[in-house]
């Protein structure tokens, strides 16, 4: 697969798991976090905003990869 059509793909990808992350763990937070203070909210948004970055970033070194050299003479 050629670097271009990566790219393409890893991109609707990237933007699908921002949005199901999103969604996720905001549901998450109204259910668990509801009574909980400001600073619990905080902390976990936080923690949470980043770690979405780890399968984006998996996502991103698979578009990066180099086409693979023609074996033609």
């Amino acid at each position: 697969m050629k670097q271009r059509t990566r790219k393409l793909i890893g991109t609707f990808i990237i933007v699908i798991i921002a949005m199901l992350y999103a969604v996720i763990s905001t549901t998450i937070a109204a259910a668990k976090l509801a009574d909980a203070s400001g600073w619990v909210h905080l902390i976990y948004f936080l923690f949470t905003g980043m770690l979405w970055v780890v399968p984006a970033m998996f996502t991103i070194n698979w578009m990066l990869k180099p086409d693979k050299p023609n074996k033609r003479p």
